[in-house]
Order: structure tokens, then C-alpha cells, then sequence
């Protein structure tokens, strides 16, 4: 399948992407010959869209991806991010910061480049707002790296509908990246009417629910210490058993057909985003080439309008906000 989608800024990508956040040791350890077997699987589907960022296991993911670009370069989409200092899915690192001011871009970029190997960023995001800069500052000095041949095009991620707004007056801004899912909505409020209006694409991460729909969650008890998932709201013990509802919901509908969870979730997005008339391209991660055939395979998955009413009024029982700190995204300052 080739179907492809034009983003903001006229970049257009495959319908589908890869979150490479999954290669690092989040839900627990990784391997990393593993994780370049899913890579070069994913680009053999046509998932050349690769998502990835400098915080990542400290730069060990873009050191990953390089690994892939050193055979493959010509054939990946490849965005990388900058702005977070510190480990956001470590419980015991303490609060993260941000940074967003004009030096920071230019150290990080060239440091990300040295780590990837490669002499140009696809697309490149303000992981995070640094709230002691003016927005227009740090994507004027992304816009400089456009002028300066490093990045093609540039994306904000977890960003408000007004931040938006102030960065395009600056320089076009190619997506959004923001979680957005059955289990979070927020976005809609906002921020995707805003993209659809600007003509901004749309990137959600966490397409399958902070990790839902990978069936390795069915009671609290499942979470160990090292499961970053234990910190978030929607994994309380107050909340859990609501949002594992909403779970039973998009098995039903996915037994009804003939498709799995995940590729259920992901339709439900794309149908979404279809409704409000932004371009909208998911990037869900995994360990596993199977996975990667599986959520490839969701861009066949049709849903009924019951169907999709039915998903609706599960999502509308989600309990818990989506981070216990939500200054961390948009939804903290809208």
C-alpha cells in the first residue's frame, strides 16, 4: 500500500508512521538487534515515517535509528526532537525541564545530527514549550536551521491552539505532534481545530492509549516500579478499571470486524480526523515486527457509524488526566 498524506507545509508522508520511543527501555529492557529487525521491517511495509527524539534513552535511540540510516536513509521520513532535558518516563529523575531559547536549537541540532549520522533532519519539533522564551524566538531559530540546509520542515509538539498560531506567523510549521486517542481527547477542544485551520498537519503519539491496547495491563497489580505507566493518572487505581472498559468496548467492535484492537483504535483516529478536517498521521511504536504489520494493516480497517458511535460513548468514560503534571502538555495551558 502506498497511500500517503500532505501535512502542513506541503511534507507529505505515508499514512501511517513508527514512534521509536518504544526501542528504548520504557516498558522494560530492549534488544537492539531486535529493534533494527522492526525497523527494516517497518520500511519494507512502506512505514518510512520515523519518529524520534534526543531525549530518548539519552540519545541512545537516534544512535539506533543511525544504525537504519546508514543502509536506508533515502527511503525514511525522519523527525527528531529537541527541548527536554531529563527523562520524563523515569519516576525517580525528577520533574524535567525545557529549553527553547535560540543557542539550545542550534547546540541540539548539530548534536542530533552527530548522533544520527546524517546531514539533514526531515522534520524537526520543539519536543516541549520552554515558557521563559517566547515561542516566536525558538521557531525563528528553527527557521534558521530550515535557511541553513539542516531541517526541512518544522513541528511543535504538545502545543496550544494560540502557540500555534504565534509559530506560523513566524515560518510554516509542517504538524502537531500531540497524544491523542480514544483515551485522549483533549486535543479536540483546541489544538486540532486550530491545525485544520492553519493547514497544519496533525502527528499523534500514543495512538493506542499510553499502551491500553498492548494487553500487558489488566489490573493494577501489573504495573511493576519500572513501568512508567504507574505514574499516570489514566493507570490509578481510582481509573483503571474505567478506562479497562473502555478496552472491552474496541474488542468488541474489532471481534465484530475481523481486525484487532489496535487496528480498531487506529481507524477510530483516522475517521477522527477525517471529521475535523485535519491531516492526521498516527506514529504508534512497538518492539515487534508483527506489530508493525498490524498497525500497517489498520489503514484497511472500515468502521459503520454505529461502530464509530459506540467508540465515541467509550471514550467519553475515560477517567484521569493524561500526565499527572499537565503544565507537560497542551491540555495545562489551554
Amino acid at each position: 500500500m502506498t497511500e500517503t498524506v500532505t501535512l502542513g507545509d506541503d511534507l507529505t508522508v505515508r499514512a501511517i508512521g513508527f514512534g521509536a520511543m518504544a526501542l528504548t527501555p520504557v516498558y522494560g529492557e530492549v534488544d537492539d538487534a531486535e529493534s533494527l529487525a522492526t525497523l527494516n521491517r517497518a520500511l519494507d511495509l512502506g512505514v518510512t515515517f520515523l519518529d524520534t527524539a534526543d531525549v530518548y534513552g539519552g540519545g541512545a535511540n537516534e544512535r539506533l535509528i543511525a544504525e537504519l540510516l546508514a543502509t536506508r536513509r533515502d527511503e525514511v521520513t525522519l523527525a527528531t526532537k529537541f527541548g527536554i532535558a531529563g527523562n520524563p518516563t523515569d519516576p525517580d529523575a525528577g520533574a524535567p525541564t525545557f529549553r527553547g531559547d535560540a543557542a539550545y536549537v542550534r547546540q541540539s541540532v548539530d548534536a542530533s545530527l552527530g548522533r544520527l549520522r546524517t546531514d539533514v533532519v526531515d522534520l524537526y519539533y520543539m519536543h516541549r514549550r520552554d515558557l521563559t522564551v517566547p515561542i516566536e524566538e525558538t521557531v525563528g531559530a528553527m527557521a534558521e536551521l530550515v535557511t541553513a540546509g539542516k531541517v526541512r520542515y518544522l513541528g511543535l509538539s504538545e502545543v496550544t491552539a494560540d502557540e500555534l498560531r504565534a509559530a506560523v506567523a513566524v515560518h510554516p510549521i509542517a504538524a502537531v505532534q500531540s497524544e491523542w486517542s480514544i483515551w485522549s481527547r483533549d486535543v479536540e477542544r483546541q489544538v486540532v481545530p486550530a491545525a485544520a485551520e492553519l493547514g497544519v498537519g496533525f502527528v499523534p503519539y500514543s495512538p493506542l492509549g499510553q499502551g491500553f491496547l498492548t494487553g500487558t495491563v489488566t489490573s493494577a497489580a501489573d504495573l511493576g516500579g519500572s513501568d512508567f505507566r504507574h505514574n499516570l493518572p489514566r493507570f490509578s487505581s481510582d481509573a483503571l478499571d474505567a478506562n479497562l472498559a473502555v478496552v472491552e468496548v474496541v474488542r468488541a467492535v474489532a471481534d465484530e470486524r475481523e481486525a484487532t484492537p489496535a487496528q480498531i483504535a487506529l481507524a477510530w483516529l483516522r475517521y477522527r480526523a477525517d471529521e475535523l478536517g485535519v491531516a492526521s498521521v498516527p506514529i504508534p511504536g512497538t518492539r515487534r515486527a508483527a506489530r508493525v504489520e498490524e498497525n500497517f494493516d489498520s489503514l484497511d480497517v472500515a468502521l459503520s457509524d454505529g461502530q464509530l458511535a459506540r467508540l465515541d460513548s467509550a471514550a467519553a468514560a475515560v477517567s484521569g488526566d493524561r500526565f499527572a503534571d499537565l503544565t507537560f502538555v497542551s491540555a495545562g495551558r489551554e
